[in-house]
């Protein structure tokens, strides 16, 4: 991980840079599978499962039989620490829910607006070197207590056909009955589109590699709608004097054993404390069973020293990052200054594997600096907010004229005439 000092600010933008992809190479290989779901269905989807992920399946549905066995695989102190995390996400969750006050704009005119939960969502869980159950519990429960009426999952499935144990377990808890054995891009169009056994949905939620990031983007321009732009997962990492240099190691590590795209950034106030992260990046990366996949993100990843905190928090805000943490002694005065992050996390023992598990907010997050634009799914992300209003005989008689002259000025005479033939 190298580390460079006091980079001028002309060079940011350059040392920022996340792991490029040929965005027209990836668009092209995956437009082929869309159009074939589209056009085939199941017959194309269960030929790209054959061809992907090496599974000849007779049906892609998980039966109720699947979900019982795989509670029975999964041990006591697991379905514990998954019900532990739920809790918390749901609790979280629930106190986002707004109330849906009226205001009166003015005498005789009523406002308001509703939120109604998007009746079909769809959750893609990645799967290969790493299933990850916990979004599971990230999507399905701001959509159960949105009050989502169709929820369906779709998941890559192993070599031998099956979907693993937790991922079931974590779908069966939180209300999830239709998992389908489907991934990659191919899953994306099939809940997009709709197949003769997958259902369409209207929006799509969760994480994926580069070739889900890429159907989800280009089915949302004419098909469905999507979370956010999610891809390849990242860190940054503010740490100081008071930083331990094991803890910001292991922290930066959590997210470089992603995947080999995966990126990690580390920003000190001084260069010893760069060192002692390293050379403990370097001690801590050995032990990990997915180390090649580690050493693969760490590089393309950096540390930098910089001169005070105004241009540290200048830079990261810059970055974007999906995650960061804020390892440092004035933590809380540093969190009021970030503009652009996914997910903040302050202090010493606030680890971002809090926030990926059980501390209650939501991990599927904007990365890519997408975090400038949008935030991370939440329970507002499972409804669409319908205005209403309501408008009484003196209502109208106190906005009309304001609205006949702005009718007139734009040209717009039958607006104009729908109030007019009111007050007349």
């Amino acid at each position: 991980m190298k580390i460079y000092k006091n980079p001028e600010r002309d060079e940011w933008a350059g040392l920022l840079k996340r792991p490029l992809f040929d965005n027209t190479e990836i668009d092209s290989a995956i437009k082929p599978v869309l159009d074939a779901v589209r056009e085939k269905g199941d017959a194309a989807v269960r030929a790209f499962t054959k061809r992907f992920d090496h599974v000849d399946l007779g049906s892609f549905e998980v039966e109720p039989s699947e979900f019982i066995e795989a509670e029975n695989h999964i041990d006591e102190e697991l379905k514990r620490a998954i019900r532990i995390a739920s809790d918390h996400i749901e609790a979280f969750h629930q106190m986002q829910e707004s109330s849906n006050n009226r205001v009166i704009t003015t005498e005789g005119v009523i406002c308001w607006q509703k939120a109604v939960a998007i009746e079909k969502v769809g959750f893609y869980i990645p799967g290969g070197t790493a299933p990850l159950f916990s979004t599971v519990l990230m999507l399905a429960i701001p959509a159960q207590i949105a009050g989502c009426g169709e929820t369906v999952l779709c998941t890559p499935p192993s070599a031998d056909g099956t979907v693993h144990p937790a991922v079931l377990y974590s779908a069966r808890i939180t209300g999830i009955k239709r998992v389908f054995k489907i991934g990659g891009a191919q899953a994306i169009a099939a809940m997009a589109y709709g197949t003769q056994t997958v259902p369409k949905v209207y929006k799509i939620f969760g994480p994926g590699n580069q070739y889900v990031t890429a159907a989800k983007q280009i089915l949302s321009r004419d098909t469905v709608a999507i979370d956010m732009p999610a891809g390849p997962s990242e860190l940054a990492v503010i740490a100081d004097h008071t930083s331990d240099p094991s803890f910001v190691a292991s922290d930066l590590l959590s997210q470089a054993e992603h995947g080999k795209d995966s990126q990690v950034l580390l920003f000190c106030t001084n260069e010893e404390i760069a060192l002692k992260v390293v050379a403990e990046i370097d001690r801590q990366v050995e032990f990990l069973p997915r180390k090649e996949i580690a050493k693969a993100s760490l590089s393309h990843s950096r540390a930098f020293v910089l001169r005070n905190y105004e241009e540290i928090m200048n830079m990261m805000n810059e970055y974007a990052p999906e995650h960061l943490i804020i390892s440092t002694d004035n933590a809380s005065d540093l969190g009021n200054m970030v503009i652009n992050a996914g997910s903040v996390f302050l202090g010493h023992y606030s680890p971002e594997s809090a926030g990926d598990y059980a501390s209650g907010t939501n991990h599927t997050l904007p990365t890519n600096g997408y975090a400038k634009a949008y935030n991370g799914v939440n329970l507002d992300g499972f409804v669409k907010k319908i205005t209403f209003q309501q408008i009484s005989r003196e209502g109208l008689t106190n906005i009309g004229n304001a609205i006949m002259k702005m009718a007139e000025t734009e040209a717009l005479e039958a607006h104009k005439n729908a109030v007019a033939i009111r007050i007349k």
